[in-house]
């Protein structure tokens, strides 16, 4: 979709975004049912009380109370001390019970905030207010037929629903928002923010406005589970209600869905209001109230947050891309890459960086390698050096004992050897120790010159820069292994310079 730049110039867009999260609870909200449906058969994990028989009364997950106060944590707040359940009323096949338990006029959060960083500066989202709820089942569509399946092993599972403020303006600023978001529960522990699988998805409700402090009238895009969709999602039906109102037409309040294949949003139903869900106290679970100790008990556990780890990775002058790289692969294959860091800040600083910087340029990129190569494979058979390993590549490098080239191949080679192979020994087998002898370097560097009299004629003549081909030969004759900070002096001093 094209919109003229001039005309989209005066609109601005306001964006809020519902997150719901599945929270990482064994059982179901409500019910001693098994919380993970990703490889369950169909309606397998369904009890008398997801599917509300007569006389079913359900009890509340305690471990989903404790997620719930991490996450407010996590958010910048405290949990409220008092909240209690409602129900939602409405009827689609994937939902047995005919309502929805929710919490509506008084939720387990209010209040709290997301920072983002966007190209002017940090902004800092408000969230309104975030609530738990169960989910409903899960509509199938088989290819090729005409009718849909009704899978209920999703009914009951244990979910919070993140509600912003309408103050997200752009599509980068809401791809931020929602990666900063599943950082944080990510960080907290709260979920397990499987993407693929539905354990986050956003809901974005986007308008457009010419007059400045008043909103146009909203649609809503259901159901986002990945964060390019929702940027691209937000840039599509930015673009549409411009260009409909532009044309003289009226944005319809409704819910749309986003096609990936044809990046674009498509008309789904028409929007309810709060009154059409007919919201009734729920008579079964009574009211919460959380006691001081326990609110106290679950601040105390909270573990370091994005915030913490950057402000660490900062000081130590790590590129802010290597930085976010490492908070969001972070535990992949189950390996804490952060604590690793930090081990090697124990050292030095210096260590901490070079770790970083390995993890990130070289790790990352062999394990996508395998993954490719093993069609998907889970490359956590192969391992990640050990700090130890690591710091003995470091302070050969350092010592001039290694190139940069060769520190990486013996990193490489690290994953085909048997764990804690001592890697200094290693070098020396793979002949990838740097000559520092410099009467041996001496002897390729006078043969160097020898075949090269036209560069040598050069660099005496001021054509410094030819300096680098004549290293670059020595390099080669030695296989690498020779020091080009020596050959260089040598050079230099062979052409008396």
């Amino acid at each position: 979709m094209s919109v003229n730049e001039e005309n989209k110039s005066r609109y601005k867009a306001t964006i809020g975004i519902e997150c719901h999260v599945q929270l990482k609870t064994e059982t179901k909200l409500f019910s001693a049912v098994g919380n993970d449906a990703r490889a369950a058969a169909p309606n397998t994990l369904i009890s008398h009380i997801d599917v509300g028989m007569p006389g079913a009364l359900p009890v509340l997950n305690e471990k989903a109370l404790e997620l719930a106060a991490r996450a407010a944590f996590a958010l910048n707040t405290e949990p409220q001390k008092f909240s209690k359940f409602d129900r939602k009323h409405y009827f689609y096949p994937d939902l047995p019970k005919g309502y929805q338990i929710t919490q509506y006029e008084d939720p387990i959060i209010k209040g709290g905030s997301v920072q983002i960083e966007t190209e002017s500066g940090k902004k800092t989202i408000s969230i309104t207010r975030v609530h738990l709820e169960e989910d409903a089942g899960k509509n199938t569509h088989p290819e090729g037929t005409d009718y849909s399946l009704v899978d209920l092993n999703r009914a009951g599972t244990p979910l919070l629903e993140i509600v912003s403020e309408p103050q997200i303006n752009s599509p980068a600023e809401a791809k931020a928002y929602a990666r900063e978001l599943y950082l944080l529960m990510k960080y907290a522990d709260v979920s397990d923010v499987d993407l693929y699988h539905g354990n986050m998805r956003f809901d974005v409700n986007i308008s457009v406005s010419k007059e400045e402090g008043k909103l146009g009238r909203r649609a809503e895009i259901k159901n986002l589970n990945s964060f390019r969709s929702v940027e691209n999602a937000v840039k599509y039906e930015i673009d549409r209600q411009i260009e409909l109102l532009e044309k003289g037409g009226t944005i319809a309040q409704e819910t749309r869905g986003w096609d990936e294949a044809k990046q674009k949003t498509t008309s789904q139903r028409g929007k309810e209001e709060a009154h059409d869900y007919r919201y009734m106290p729920e008579p079964d679970i009574p009211p919460l109230e959380l006691a001081n100790e326990f609110i106290e008990k679950i601040k105390n556990e909270m573990p370091e947050m994005p915030s913490d780890w950057r402000n660490i990775l900062n000081k130590l002058s790590i590129p802010p891309a290597a930085i976010e790289l490492l908070l969001e692969r972070n535990g992949e294959y189950g390996l804490n890459y952060l604590e690793r860091v930090r081990e090697g800040i124990k050292i030095s600083d210096k260590v901490g960086v070079f770790v970083a910087k390995y993890i990130v340029n070289d790790y990352f990129n062999i394990t996508d390698e395998i993954k490719k190569m093993t069609e998907g494979a889970d490359p956590a058979a192969a391992y990640l050096p050990t700090i130890k390993q690591i710091t003995d590549v470091y302070e050969m490098v350092e010592q001039n004992k290694l190139s940069s080239t060769s520190a990486k191949m013996l990193l490489y080679n690290a994953w085909t050897s048997p764990p804690n192979t001592n890697l200094i020994e290693l070098a020396g087998k793979l002949n990838l120790l740097q000559v520092s002898d410099e009467a041996e370097i001496d002897k390729i560097v006078a043969e160097v010159l020898e075949q090269n009299p036209q560069v040598a004629a050069d660099i005496k003549n001021g054509e410094m820069k030819a300096i680098g081909f004549l290293v670059g030969q020595v390099m080669a004759k030695s296989r690498g292994q020779a020091n080009p900070q020596i050959a260089q002096e040598l050079i230099r001093k062979h052409l008396g310079l």
